[in-house]
């Protein structure tokens, strides 16, 4: 899907009210207790323990910038409980480059769930204007149990960790096992915390650090998965959220299957859109002169992989490996020389390079087979020792939050097997993986029901017409669920990510965090880049598991 001046701590009476749930708004689910809702002196004595703190800033790492500073602070694990046992949530800033001209704290979420922001102030910093940088101190953290925030870990091997898993009536006992094998390790290694690492409980936790630091409010800039964060603070803490970007949006009605499986319904117009784009350049890319011909070689191609793997750059790939890369739809150059090099590679002849070819040069196609998994160094930048974070980090935190955070998964796996095959017959690219069955299958219910995103809080929508994470349709379910909200489609925008990379948008995006001016109404724009065909891409963190981001939101 990574941070400001040292601020005075603001008075309890201000803080207190945002920290209590009951105050959060009249739309939002109430906690169990009348301890959570902060009703009682135990409860209000218990809560002000947090907003008494007095972060102890050091550098975060030897490899790091000087002036990016690392803190810690304290969170309840149960906000319904918040006299109990508390998590460590680590946070980082830099500070605004203007004392004068500075507005707030601009909090960053790079997207996941799983994804470690606490040294995203550093590799954004490049990317955000001197205008906005003067205004904000960046801060990033790293959400409870990711990272440095009391890291969860399932003791997850290779097989274990990889979720995408085609239909196969064969093999289908064996993955509802797996489901249940993940959900259980899960469990045994982490049982009291489960239930509380959802977005709700991250979103009172980024509230912690608003008080922490001082600051009324808070502005915000989250990708992907972030988007539902910071959509999820809006709801709770409406009069808390100053000013919000949400690039790559997550549609609330989906989460999290749907989410998961709004990957398959978006691929296919992204398959259809990439195969007419290359038709009309067969004599660069000779897979097809019309649509259907492209489309026809591709699924040869799949068949052949299917009865003999096809090896490309020493790996054997199958016919699900292939349908498992549907992100490379979204980018149509990116997508046409992927297959043409595995179109080289099936006919035995070793694939030529972009440039030696003659074919515009895009980022290396990734196809991996189904099972591979990529070793994150979560924390490396930052002197974190690779004990302290389990090396299944990512995936312990991403099924943690997917699992608990509605609980709307079926239980039934038959529902499961059912789903897979209609949908493979819907959406033949990638539909039977989407449905397939997941660990949320067999875990427990997290401490709360979902969050239903419906307010008029003020927020700036970003989306590119053809995201593979959060196609356009997820993009437009939350514009929907946040009425006050502004939302700029980049049409013909490739890529997972808009803000930062050189988009049509940037202005717009830029202008508000500066101003605090929406547009007047939902707007389109259109980034020249789009028109070659090549995506940009943010650096957002790469999850384990799949290759190029591919498992995340």
């Amino acid at each position: 899907m990574r941070i400001a001046p040292v601020v005075a701590i603001g008075t309890l009476a201000t803080l207190l009210p945002a920290l209590t749930p009951a105050a959060a708004s009249a739309a939002d689910p109430r906690p169990r207790t009348a301890a959570a809702a902060g009703t009682g002196a135990p409860a209000a004595d218990a809560l002000r323990r947090y907003t008494r703190q007095k972060p102890h800033w050091n550098r975060c790492g030897g490899e790091t910038p000087a002036e990016l500073e690392c803190a810690t602070i304290e969170v309840p694990l149960d906000y319904a409980r918040p006299g109990g046992r508390t998590l460590s949530v680590a946070v980082s800033r830099t500070k605004a480059t203007s004392a004068r001209d500075r507005r707030g704290v601009l909090l960053l979420n790079p997207g996941g769930p799983g994804g470690s922001g606490l040294d995203m102030p550093v590799w954004m910093a490049p990317m955000l204007p001197d205008d906005v940088k003067k205004r904000y101190d960046l801060v990033g953290f790293d959400p409870r149990g990711v990272g440095r925030s009391s890291p969860v870990g399932c003791g997850l091997n290779d097989d274990e960790r990889e979720w995408q898993r085609p239909y196969k009536a064969a093999t289908f006992g064996k993955d509802v096992r797996w489901a249940q094998t993940v959900a259980a390790k899960c469990r045994a290694r982490n049982g009291a915390v489960l239930p509380h690492l959802t977005t709700r409980n991250t979103a009172r936790d980024m509230d912690v650090i608003r008080a922490v630091l001082g600051e009324r409010k808070i502005s915000y800039l989250g990708y992907s998965y972030g988007t539902y964060l910071g959509a999820v603070y809006t709801q709770m803490f409406p009069r808390r959220a100053d000013r919000f970007v949400l690039d790559s949006a997550v549609d609330p009605e989906r989460i999290w299957r749907g989410m998961i499986q709004v990957w398959a319904e978006g691929a296919e117009p992204a398959f259809t859109r990439w195969a007419t784009w290359t038709a009309a350049r067969d004599e660069t890319y000779g897979l097809g002169r019309t649509p259907a011909e492209v489309r026809a070689t591709f699924w040869a191609l799949v068949a052949r992989a299917d009865r003999e793997p096809i090896v490309l750059d020493g790996t054997a790939l199958t016919g699900d490996d292939i349908r498992a890369g549907r992100a490379v739809f979204f980018d149509v150059a990116y997508a046409a020389e992927a297959i043409v090099r595995l179109k080289e590679a099936a006919a035995g002849r070793t694939p030529a390079s972009p440039r030696q070819s003659g074919r515009p040069a895009p980022v290396p196609p990734s196809f991996a087979p189904v099972g591979t998994t990529a070793s994150a160094s979560l924390g490396a930048s930052l002197g974190t020792s690779a004990d302290a974070v389990p090396p299944d980090n990512m995936d312990a935190a991403f099924w943690s939050v997917v699992c608990a955070d509605t609980r709307a998964w079926p239980r039934d796996p038959e529902r499961y097997r059912r789903d897979a095959i209609r949908d493979k017959a819907r959406y033949p690219l990638y539909g039977d993986f989407a449905s397939h069955i997941k660990p949320c299958a067999f875990w427990g219910d997290g401490s709360e029901p979902a969050t239903r995103v419906n307010n008029s809080v003020g927020a700036l929508i970003l989306q590119n017409e053809w995201d593979s994470q959060t196609p356009l349709v997820s993009g437009q379910g939350l514009r929907r669920a946040m009425k006050g909200a502004r939302m700029v489609t980049v049409l013909g925008g490739q890529g997972h990510g808009v803000y930062g990379m050189q988009s049509c948008a940037d202005a717009t995006a830029t202008a508000y965090l500066v101003t605090g001016r929406l547009p007047a109404r939902d707007a389109v724009c259109r980034t020249p880049a789009a028109e070659n065909g090549h995506a940009q891409r943010l650096p957002l963190p790469a999850p384990q598991g799949l290759p190029d981001g591919k498992a995340r939101f």
